[in-house]
């Protein structure tokens, strides 16, 4: 019986939903502050679940750590800003996600915070907005 039982909970264990630690395709803003203009390329990145935990019991000796979904390896990509002057050179490499996994967030090569600017952000288009809202 306690067999049947650990199957039964296995199989909805593998029902239910979860979409693990991938790569995902999502899309970034790239800039050139020289430039003043903004793209929009397709990227790969990291999302998805990792297992954490909360312990009740908490002990300073106990690390707190919790692994989130980030990225096992990356490349460099480059693409060029139309529309930059003549003196101001026109590429931007950006990192493209290759192989995921679950581990501590890397504080040194990435933004760990919960409020970043996000991929889609873009200060040439803050600017702008800034500019047509001053009044004159």
């Amino acid at each position: 019986m306690q067999k049947i039982i650990l199957c039964v909970l296995f199989l909805c264990c593998k029902a239910i939903p979860c979409k693990a630690c991938e790569l995902s395709n999502m899309t970034i803003v790239l800039e050139k502050t020289e430039c003043g203009v903004c793209i929009s390329v397709n990227a790969t990145w990291c999302s998805g679940y990792c297992f954490t935990k909360d312990p009740s019991l908490k002990h300073p000796l106990v690390p707190k750590a919790q692994n989130i979904c980030t990225y096992k390896e990356i490349i460099y990509e480059t693409v060029k800003i139309q529309g930059c002057a003549d003196n101001v050179d026109p590429f931007v490499t950006y990192p493209v996600a290759t192989d995921c996994h679950c581990a501590q967030c890397d504080m040194d090569t990435t933004d760990c915070t919960v409020r970043g600017l996000g991929p889609t952000y873009c200060s040439a288009n803050q600017e702008n907005e800034q500019i047509l809202q001053s009044p004159e």
